[in-house]
């Protein structure tokens, strides 16, 4: 389905929940959580995404969602989500962002904290790490290198899809962590790393008033499991969980316990 220009799969009846993906996924992403929601065998009355209308998106830039601005800013970005969640029509939502897409939720949820009655944030941080242009530089040349060098996406993802999940991932939770990620275009990923590294709102995380459920990776390099509970202690709001098997794509690795974690806080904070 597109709406707003935005490409987006749409699973279970319920309040809105809307699902945010990192810079190497897609709606395939959220897979474990849309099936769940899908299912009419779950009881709502447990845990679990059952009773939920779970709204994965494909962010601007990726499958067939439109990116009017390019390189995206974390400005423009929200622009299009805002825009989304007005052409959806159910007015507040949840948002679960994970990595940049938890950057997204929170970006959103200060700029637009009408549009957001709750927020989820999976392996992800208030800012981009490093204090300086250095870091900034240094990481960009990192994650270029392959692609300057003429490797393209696919094996490129083949070769960064087991090195950001916890050491007991099994193949096929690798496989379903590199699909995405291969079919992200090299122009996307360019332009999206761009934007990352210029997410800072390390000191606005007070100014967040709605509940907010936090889900860290103990194998987590990119958002340290250290760095999510300090996160936590910062908003107004706020429960943490730790998942210490997991790596960075926590709700594909560790589906059960993130659908249960996150259904919890739904059904205690979303009427």
């Amino acid at each position: 389905m597109i709406t707003a220009g935005i490409e987006y799969e749409l699973a279970g009846t319920g309040p809105p929940v809307l699902c945010l993906h990192g810079i190497g996924g897609g709606v395939e992403s959220f897979r474990p959580q849309l099936d769940e929601a899908a299912d009419p065998a779950t009881p709502c009355n447990l845990s679990g995404l059952a009773g939920f209308s779970l709204i994965a998106w494909n962010m601007p830039g990726y499958g067939a969602s439109e990116a009017e601005i390019w390189p995206p800013t974390f400005a423009s970005l929200s622009a299009s989500l805002g825009d989304f969640i007005e052409a959806l029509g159910h007015g507040a939502v949840t948002l679960v962002g994970q990595s940049i897409g938890g950057m997204i939720a929170l970006e959103h949820t200060l700029r637009r904290p009408d549009h957001v009655s709750s927020v989820v944030l999976v392996a992800t941080t208030p800012s981009f790490g490093g204090r300086d242009d250095s870091f900034k530089n240094a990481f960009l040349k990192a994650r270029l290198a392959p692609l300057d060098a003429g490797i393209g996406m696919a094996e490129m993802a083949k070769e960064a899809a087991p090195r950001i999940v916890g050491p007991s991932a099994s193949k096929e939770i690798v496989d379903s962590v590199e699909m995405p990620m291969a079919a992200v275009s090299e122009r996307t990923w360019r332009g999206i790393l761009e934007c990352l590294v210029t997410f800072s709102r390390r000191d606005d995380l007070g100014r967040v008033t709605q509940p907010c459920c936090l889900i860290a990776g103990g194998h987590d390099r990119n958002a340290p499991a250290r760095t999510m509970e300090r996160m936590a202690g910062k908003l107004r709001h706020a429960e943490y969980h730790l998942i210490e098997r997991a790596g960075h794509m926590v709700n594909q690795e560790a589906p059960m316990e993130v659908n249960r974690i996150i259904g919890g806080f739904l059904r205690k904070n979303v009427s």
